[in-house]
């Protein structure tokens, strides 16, 4: 398949039938998709994640809030170029990006799942996030839900913040629970956790992060 009939596809049999709500600022997108041939893969804060069966190194990111951010995330895939920690930019539209596509799970779902996550895993993200400092980037909201890992390395699958100033320690605090809590008291008997337990971590660690930068400027 060429890209012009890749991308007629994105506007003909995708864009006209997903619709995408944000009930929440602080919970991904909400995805409605009553396409036939196109396939919903993810979400995040920004977009909805689309795949075609026919095309399956490829994948389609559909902005539903904040369309403006769409053009720094391209100024980021391109500072970015090629390296293996990440998805590369093919191509985009008004409101919509052509990744290649990043296979695996997320460290959120393999802790959901009772999958063990190795420590190579952590290293190589380190490794990804050393090396978008050296592009002049500043990896920012970088957690378990964008964090990918495949045949037992691991991936960075969104970097549309990465544009943004100040310090994020999302990942610097998922480390400190990983080798704290997960490796010596999960990694060996990972017992599957329920969603509802880890979401709640999830939502509760935000919370926390909130409040407490809000005490700090009170300060």
């Amino acid at each position: 398949m060429q890209k012009a009939e890749y991308r007629n596809l994105i506007e003909t049999e995708l864009l006209p039938k997903i619709k995408l709500t944000t009930p929440s600022p602080f919970d991904p997108i909400i995805v409605n998709n009553q396409s036939p041939i196109w396939k919903t893969i993810g979400s995040g804060n920004y977009a909805g994640v689309f795949s075609l069966d026919s095309h399956p190194e490829w994948v389609v990111k559909v902005y539903g809030r904040n369309p403006e951010e769409l053009k720094k995330e391209i100024d980021v895939y391109k500072k970015l170029g090629s390296h293996e920690s990440y998805s590369c930019l093919y191509d985009y539209g008004d409101n919509y990006l052509i990744l290649k596509k990043l296979n695996g799970v997320t460290l959120f779902d393999a802790v959901v799942k009772g999958i063990q996550i190795p420590e190579a895993v952590i290293n190589d993200i380190d490794s990804g996030l050393d090396y978008a400092r050296s592009v002049g980037l500043n990896p920012f909201d970088v957690h378990g839900k964008n964090v990918v890992m495949y045949e037992g390395r691991g991936y960075i699958v969104d970097i549309s913040d990465f544009y943004k100033q100040g310090y994020c320690r999302k990942w610097k605090d998922l480390k400190k629970a990983y080798y704290k809590i997960y490796l010596p008291y999960l990694y060996k008997y990972h017992p599957p956790i329920p969603f509802f337990i880890v979401d709640a971590v999830r939502k509760g660690y935000r919370i926390y992060r909130r409040l407490k930068k809000k005490v700090n400027k009170e300060k």
